[in-house]
């Protein structure tokens, strides 16, 4: 972990302690968690995408026909051409 330093309006710095208070937690930690949602994301958020992603794949490459038509869209002169001066 690193250190670091922020500059914050009064009004900021209030309702960061006033919610840390509330919260039971501290306002450093209040940053961090509301830092790592805004840049990273919410954990579980991500672990939906990431299985929607998954899952869609799995789904296509059991469609009929995927194979076939991934074959056919490699198929071509590309080999041909860069074998060319």
């Amino acid at each position: 972990m690193r250190r670091t330093q922020l500059y914050l309006d009064d009004q900021l710095w209030k309702a960061l302690h006033t919610r840390a208070r509330t919260e039971g937690t501290t306002v450093s930690e209040l940053v961090r968690q509301t830092v790592r949602k805004r840049f990273l994301g919410d954990l579980d958020e991500r672990r939906k995408a990431m299985l929607a992603f998954v899952g869609s794949r799995q789904e296509s490459s059991k469609a009929p026909g995927a194979t076939a038509y991934i074959r056919r869209l490699r198929r071509g002169s590309r080999l041909d051409r860069l074998a060319k001066p």
